[in-house]
């Protein structure tokens, strides 16, 4: 009997300490001497901050929050230099445990993240975008060449490869959604890269998602595109 009660109690002990709508974000800085890190989001059109450390002597961190559905969070780095370019992450967070690590030099473009498949598309699909934006500004300076040098013909070509170029990212970004349709990230993509496309694609989209998604923030904003 005793026995029996000591388990009650630890198991009531236990369920009170966890918090299932508890989204930890942990991991490392590797280079960081000194500086505060914010885990942040977007609330009402402002970004806010939902937790913070301070660090000092070592990169090490961990934050965390309470949150109610996957969605878009970010991991800001303060490093008290007066320079705050390349030091955010965004992340697709969710609840439970998250493992991002990084480097200094490099925060915003050598980041590994652990725990969010979410994160794991986003990369993805950013990675391909960077290929598309690297395409894109080539042929950027070749038409600002070709009109310095007063060149129609190339002005005219480099115009069909920027239009081939545009059809591309829009056709990919569009099957990149629909195939990763069992996940939050698919009405985001579409709602945030894409919200002007064909309303009847759209609606395909949206029809492909499962209850779940549909039922997610993302997709009920894609609902919401879809019919007006």
């Amino acid at each position: 009997m005793k026995n029996k009660i000591i388990l009650i109690i630890a198991i009531l002990i236990i369920s009170c300490g966890s918090n299932e709508n508890e989204m930890i974000v942990s991991g490392n800085v590797d280079g960081l001497k000194k500086g505060t890190l914010y885990l942040q989001a977007e609330k009402d059109s402002l970004v806010v901050n939902l937790d913070s450390v301070y660090l000092r002597g070592g990169g090490n961190y961990k934050l965390s929050t309470n949150i109610e559905e996957p969605d878009i969070y970010y991991l800001y780095l303060d490093k008290e230099d007066g320079d705050s370019l390349n030091d955010i992450i965004a992340f697709f967070g969710n609840k439970g445990e998250i493992e991002i690590n990084t480097r200094l030099s490099t925060f915003d473009s050598s980041y590994e993240i652990k725990g969010s498949k979410n994160s794991d598309l986003l990369q993805e699909y950013n990675s391909i975008m960077r290929q598309y934006n690297s395409q894109n500004l080539d042929l950027l300076e070749i038409f600002y060449n070709a009109q310095i040098e007063n060149n129609q013909k190339r002005i005219d070509s480099v115009n069909s490869e920027l239009e081939k170029l545009i059809r591309k990212k829009y056709l990919y970004t569009l099957n990149f959604s629909i195939t990763k349709s069992e996940n939050e990230i698919s009405p985001y993509i579409a709602v945030t890269q894409i919200p002007d496309a064909n309303i009847e694609l759209l609606r395909k989209l949206y029809d492909t998602l499962p209850v779940r998604i549909k039922e997610s923030k993302y997709g009920k904003i894609l609902r919401n595109i879809t019919i007006d």
